[in-house]
């Protein structure tokens, strides 16, 4: 059996015995020491045969007791198959579809399902609030000065220390900070390739990354991608003579919420590097994990510098700061000069303010309460479209993240489909955004990262009665 996917075949087994009645509501599972030794697997494997289970509602996990079969499992929703896109890169998407679905952003008189940010009702605003006016009144000159061009020196230690979280050992000098990960991104593209190079991506992919690549003129290369265990490392071998670049989101990406496994990112390393090829690793949501340990990232097994490593704090604590950064390896001075040629310096006020944010303990006592938040949104979520939407709509198993990639039958347009909802004030994300390709036009991603209430579980219930109407025979 391929190790890679040996838990989801073990998790499969004891799902059966639920839907079966060979295991009921309120009994007891096996440990996970006790899973370990019945199949001879690791204790990371065993974890993640139980974050399967609970992604699926199918099991609750008590402190200090163990893991127990749920009280009202709800019935399985297919997964969506692996990804298949064309093997000829792109250079354009649909732009008007963009335009009207971000024409949204920001605004209070819709449900926005489509906008993947944490609202502001799950952040610590207070408290942010305190560390700006803290870190305005510490910076020299009340932060009117420009920082160096490599940014605040407590932004980067905090990243560096936080780095052995996955795996990591850099060091503060090893960094360079940003406005976001959208312009880490950008510098990244512009260090490591030049326009008319072939970047290869996961498909489905941000649009946003999508738009930035091709506004650089990059082509895109697409990529077959697994929606659990994320970008098909078999394809990626049979690109590499086309490709100059690679760009990947390894740890729950939007939409699909993928995570490569450890093994396969350090062969996706080593594979790169090999052939001489730049990795740029956005690593946004990496702190948005549901089960009990942060991944790691492909830059924890980068030895060469070859590993372009991007971050920010616009997923998990302040979206408008915009502070962001990169562990550009053996990039680094090319990078140091893009950013004095593009920005000069950062916002010093913002960047000391997250870095105190960081530094005291606070930053992971709101990760941890955020989590929490979005795993059970995410069940909730899962719950009302088994209830709600049309009979065989798929549904992808995020183990972290914002996102849930929806699959509908092939009937369904989901660009019409957003056009019936948003006169209902429901905001979608058409799958046809997350491409430049022609395809996932029956997909839609939706954003768990709202505090549910009775208006989001109503709007969700609203958009599956939607989506059911434009079956065939519906009234």
């Amino acid at each position: 059996m391929n190790k890679d996917f040996l838990y989801t075949e073990i998790a499969r087994g004891i799902a059966n015995q639920i839907s079966t009645g060979v295991l009921k509501a309120g009994d007891k599972l096996p440990s996970v020491r006790v899973l370990c030794r019945e199949y001879g697997i690791s204790m990371n494997t065993a974890k993640r045969v139980f974050l399967e289970l609970e992604s699926l509602s199918l099991v609750n996990s008590k402190p200090q007791t163990g893991y127990y079969v749920s009280l009202r499992p709800h019935a399985k929703l297919p997964l969506p198959a692996v990804s298949r896109p064309s093997a000829v890169a792109s250079t354009q998407g649909p732009d008007e579809l963009l335009d009207k679905v971000y024409a949204n952003m920001g605004s209070k008189d819709f449900t926005l399902f489509s906008i993947a940010v944490p609202s502001a009702d799950l952040l610590p605003l207070e408290k942010l609030s305190r560390e700006v006016s803290a870190a305005t009144r510490g910076l020299h000159g009340n932060g009117v000065a420009y920082e160096s061009v490599q940014g605040n020196v407590k932004l980067r230690r905090m990243v560096a220390i936080r780095s052995l979280g996955w795996g990591g050992s850099l060091h503060e000098d090893d960094l360079i900070t940003t406005n976001g990960a959208m312009n880490a991104l950008s510098f990244c593209l512009m260090a490591a390739g030049k326009p008319g190079d072939t970047i290869a991506m996961e498909s489905p992919c941000f649009p946003g990354t999508l738009q930035l690549a091709t506004g650089l003129g990059f082509k895109v290369l697409e990529m077959p991608t697994h929606p659990v265990t994320g970008l098909e490392i078999d394809a990626l071998k049979q690109v590499l003579p086309k490709i100059d670049l690679c760009l990947l989101v390894p740890n729950f990406n939007t939409p699909l919420g993928s995570c490569m496994p450890e093994e396969n990112k350090e062969e996706v390393v080593a594979l790169l590097a090999k052939h001489n090829i730049p990795l740029i690793e956005d690593d946004i949501y990496g702190d948005l994990f549901f089960g009990s340990q942060r991944p790691k990232c492909c830059k924890a097994f980068d030895t060469e510098g070859n590993v372009l490593w991007c971050s920010s704090v616009s997923k998990t604590l302040a979206p408008g700061y915009r502070v962001g950064w990169i562990a550009p390896g053996k990039y680094k001075d090319k990078i140091l000069k893009l950013k004095l040629v593009h920005s000069i310096s950062s916002p010093a006020i913002a960047q000391e303010a997250v870095g105190n944010f960081l530094n005291n303990g606070k930053y992971e006592t709101h990760l941890r309460q955020l989590r929490r938040t979005l795993r059970d949104n995410y069940q909730k979520y899962v719950r009302t479209i088994a209830e709600h939407f049309p009979e065989g709509t798929k549904t992808s198993r995020p183990q972290g993240g914002l996102s849930l990639w929806v699959e509908f039958d092939k009937r369904i347009d989901t660009a019409k489909l957003y056009d019936y909802a948003i006169k209902h004030q429901i905001s979608i994300a058409p799958g046809r955004m997350f491409t430049l390709q022609s395809q996932f036009e029956n997909c839609v991603r939706l954003c768990f990262g709202m505090q549910w209430n009775a208006q989001i579980e109503s709007s969700l219930k609203h958009l599956g009665t939607l989506a059911k109407a434009m079956l065939p025979g519906r009234d």
